[in-house]
């Protein structure tokens, strides 16, 4: 890889201000299970890499005043274990305890799993999000197994690879921000987007902005995650799903979902309406989940995504609306 220089800062202000220094020329490393592989395969070449684990604000696991907030830095092994998490959101340590490499579970961190780049192997090869070549998409004319079956219109057909945004999208969960001015708090569902031209971002972050913390407010009943992997060992899913209810009286009185690997960015769907006052059983699980693959557009190789990615939505409600009973 190419050389580069290396920081530790130790506060926010000053990872902020070194960001300031050589903005083009900079990264901000979390675990490295991304980025590293990223720098070596020269897909980006930082002169310049910022370490965040010194920065003591970034890391653990708290209550404050009943939102449960857990820090960017904290290695995604501490929250699997962690009482609090596997109280406030099953969903989240089940999407967490998806990633079967113990070494990767302890060393890749919560944010940066939301900030991983695309899987894309078009991506990974050097020809950019969008994965063109003399302004030709090549995934159009190529291998497209695992790209995207919605929101899958524009010119951006990756898929997110997020293993935790689509758990942390149907529990409502907040993020915070540090600015180099101060903390913003965004909706976790708002840092994703599709871009539309070469160069553009898959985050809604400004340069050298820090994702501080996740926040989780006072929890839904019950939630799931249920993932289809084409292997139980190390894989990415194929499609994931997870599902956030409030039940009354063994009655939906809400219901969110949301997809994961089947578009470029989580794809909720609000099927409060589909399923409010009816208890959720195998039916109406059903029902829901081909609801909310009605709108897929598959491209030449990847139909078989449609009926994986219901079985995932179909299977993660079913496994919430268990626990609540």
């Amino acid at each position: 890889m190419k050389d580069f220089a290396y920081a530790a800062p130790a506060t926010l202000a000053r990872a902020a201000a070194l960001w300031r220094e050589a903005p083009e020329a900079s990264r901000f490393l979390a675990g490295g299970t991304d980025l590293l592989g990223l720098m070596k395969d020269f897909i980006v070449e930082p002169s310049r890499v910022i370490s965040l684990a010194a920065i003591p604000e970034l890391r653990g696991i708290r209550e404050e005043g009943g939102t449960l907030v857990i820090g960017a830095m904290t290695p995604l092994g501490e929250v699997i274990a962690s009482p609090l998490a596997r109280a406030r959101c099953p969903a989240l340590i089940q999407a967490a305890a998806g990633i079967k490499s113990p070494q990767l579970r302890n060393m890749a961190t919560l944010g940066g799993d939301l900030l991983q780049r695309p899987r894309c192997w078009y991506f990974r090869r050097g020809f950019g999000l969008l994965g063109l070549r003399d302004g030709k998409p090549l995934v159009l004319e190529g291998d497209d197994r695992f790209h995207a079956i919605l929101g899958n219109a524009g010119p951006a057909k990756f898929v997110s690879p997020s293993s935790v945004a689509p758990a942390l999208v149907a529990a409502g969960a907040e993020l915070s921000v540090w600015s180099g001015e101060g903390l913003r708090r965004l909706a976790a569902r708002d840092l994703y987007r599709a871009p539309e031209g070469e160069g553009e971002s898959e985050f809604t972050l400004a340069g050298g902005e820090i994702l501080v913390s996740v926040r989780l407010p006072a929890p839904r009943p019950a939630s799931a995650t249920y993932e289809v992997r084409q292997r139980r060992s190390l894989d990415w899913p194929v499609a994931a799903a997870s599902a956030c209810l409030e039940l009354e009286g063994g009655r939906v009185a809400g219901a969110r979902l949301v997809l994961g690997q089947v578009a470029p960015a989580p794809w909720l769907v609000d099927v409060t309406s589909l399923l409010a006052g009816k208890p959720l059983d195998e039916e109406a699980a059903k029902a829901a989940a081909a609801a909310a693959l009605k709108d897929a557009t598959p491209l030449q190789g990847n139909g078989y995504k449609v009926q994986v990615a219901e079985v995932a939505a179909r299977r993660a409600l079913l496994l919430a609306a268990g626990q609540a009973g």
